[in-house]
């Protein structure tokens, strides 16, 4: 059960990176996206991000409560959008350029996740 949420937060990232790579200017991977290191350079961002979202954002999001609860949720997308800063900060390979880039990307992000289901609250 948490090996397949981890599975998942896993493809999440990379299928999240990848588009962000693809549709948002502003984010690129700098050894070229369609090669075969910077396929795995993709894979290696997208995985320490799926884990960074498994592991620290809930921590973060519990913490944050109070300010998810007085903004009605939206505070969770300066969640989203520290957690892609920080995996921009980690990883020199990638660039996101600007705010927008950042935003962009998180809601990317948070679409794959609405989408690819996570089984949090099923009792299989």
């Amino acid at each position: 059960m948490i090996v397949q949420r981890i599975f998942s937060q896993i493809v999440v990232g990379i299928l999240g990176i990848y588009l962000a790579i693809l549709f948002v200017p502003g984010v690129s991977i700098i050894s070229g996206e369609f090669t075969e290191q910077g396929i795995k350079i993709l894979v290696i961002i997208g995985t320490v991000f799926g884990l960074i979202n498994f592991f620290i954002k809930p921590i973060i999001s519990f913490i944050t409560l109070p300010l998810r609860i007085i903004t009605l949720g939206l505070f969770g997308l300066v969640i989203n959008i520290t957690m892609i800063w920080i995996v921009d900060i980690v990883f020199t390979e990638l660039t996101v350029s600007g705010f927008s880039a950042l935003f962009w990307t998180s809601i990317i992000v948070w679409f794959l996740s609405c989408m690819i289901p996570t089984n949090k609250y099923s009792k299989s």
